[in-house]
């Protein structure tokens, strides 16, 4: 028998639901979990297949540009008119029409779906199955499409819930949508589904009693309710995002990092984090963050683009934008933001400060208060700090502007000038004095207030 690996593949992703009920501009399979589309999500689950078709309602250019950056080569279908499942499916037709051994339809509204999931289902037609069908068992199977198989298990029919008998709907094990289909067979017994039912729609589910009638083999592939969760509405899209948080903060537990408080961390689909590192209550992370062995994220930060070096430490209430890179035990303290900037080893930024399109060196101090000016209203520019400088509290540094390697600026200064190695810089009015001058202000205002 073939093995699934042997085969070449196609996935069919069907994108092309109106998603009314999200009440949103945006195009339901757009809306993200854990930091990615749920189109993404569904093509990243269908990373193994050999090729992926997306089908697209009419004029989605802009799910047809996320299809293709998340996955640069798709195929993009439309499907003009919304006429159900089997409809959407054959608007692909010209994907598999010359021929793949395998065809699995996804559903882009669908983004929990593993890949071992879509693994197990193409197995089933490596072993000779027409169709494998994808099932839960549910807690609740109000809504869902019902399973209706034999005495030997095998699927023979799914009913829609509106179409359904009483003793059907009494079935708990439900359709979860997804399917494979061999190639060989898929044009025959997707051409030949009609659409006599309540919706007056062609229901991709009626291939399953088409093959059971022809003789041809079913199986049946069982899931966990929570992994097959359809996206309708933003209350079932929060429940998507904590079931995917929960697989997040698992991993990164079970890779050998310490969450204090779990549930109150945030993380994205591919955050990569190290051993012995702590992240502590409140933290959220965006996509694109690296976090290295032994670091430490404090409580109620943000990081997002960013890489943390070893034994590095962010927070309380750091800030890391996209092109923070943190070296090993650099230090961003409390009220700290970086931005696209590099903070060399052992550096620290400890509080109250902005670094943006600049580099640190190592073992250099920034003072509280210290920003670097980067921006002209048109364009920006970048501050370089050498190593074991030390930068003084509440001091501007106006970019393009270089400090040198053991310099320091006065706390207070507004640096528009490089500064030597070695140096120090002050650049700030000259203290004055004037004895008495307080009290004799004091004395004239009060005499005005009175005369009031």
């Amino acid at each position: 028998m073939q093995q699934a690996r042997d085969r070449r593949s196609l996935a069919v992703v069907l994108a092309a639901g109106e998603g009314t009920r999200m009440k949103s501009r945006r195009p339901k399979v757009l809306h993200e979990v854990a930091g990615r589309s749920m189109l993404g999500h569904a093509l990243a689950a269908a990373a193994a297949l050999d090729e992926i078709a997306v089908v697209i309602g009419a004029g989605r250019d802009d799910v047809a540009a996320e299809a293709r950056r998340q996955r640069p080569g798709a195929q993009i279908f439309v499907q003009e008119k919304q006429l159900g499942t089997a409809h959407a499916v054959l608007a692909a037709r010209a994907a598999f029409a010359s021929g793949v051994d395998d065809i699995v339809v996804l559903f882009a509204d669908t983004p929990l779906v593993r890949a071992e999931t879509i693994a197990a289902l193409r197995a089933a037609l490596a072993e000779g199955a027409a169709v494998a069908v994808l099932a839960f068992e549910a807690a609740d199977p109000h809504g869902y499409g019902r399973i209706l198989c034999d005495s030997e298990g095998r699927p023979v029919a799914i009913r829609e819930e509106k179409d359904a008998s009483e003793a059907e709907r009494a079935c708990r094990l439900c359709n979860a949508g997804l399917m494979a289909i061999a190639g060989a067979k898929a044009l025959a017994l997707l051409d030949g589904i009609d659409a006599a039912n309540a919706q007056k729609e062609f229901y991709l589910t009626d291939i399953v009693a088409r093959a059971a009638a022809a003789g041809l083999g079913t199986r049946l592939v069982v899931a966990a309710e929570e992994e097959v969760l359809g996206v309708n509405d933003r209350v079932q899209l929060a429940r998507a995002e904590a079931v995917a948080q929960e697989r997040l903060r698992r991993a990164a537990m079970l890779g050998g990092a310490t969450l204090i408080a779990p549930q109150t961390v945030f993380l994205s689909y591919d955050t990569q984090i190290g051993r012995d590192v702590t992240i502590e209550p409140g933290v959220v992370i965006g996509p694109g963050v690296a976090i290295a062995d032994g670091a430490t994220i404090h409580a109620y930060s943000h990081l997002e683009g960013a890489a943390v070096g070893e034994r590095a430490t962010v927070g309380p209430y750091g800030r890391l934008r996209p092109g923070a890179r943190l070296a090993a035990e650099a230090k961003v303290g409390n009220f700290v933001e970086i931005k696209a900037a590099d903070i060399g080893v052992g550096a620290k930024v400890n509080h109250l400060t902005y670094i943006g399109d600049a580099s640190v060196g190592a073992h250099s101090n920034i003072g509280a208060g210290v920003i670097t000016c980067n921006y002209d209203g048109f364009f920006k520019y970048r501050t370089v700090i050498g190593e074991n400088a030390f930068i003084g509290s509440n001091s501007a540094l106006v970019a393009p502007v270089t400090i040198g390697d053991g310099a320091y600026v006065g706390s207070g200064s507004v640096v528009t000038k490089n500064v030597s190695a070695d140096a120090l810089a002050v650049a700030r009015g000259r203290q004055m004095e004037k004895a008495g001058w307080a009290e004799s202000f004091r004395r004239v205002q009060k005499a005005k207030k009175s005369a009031k």
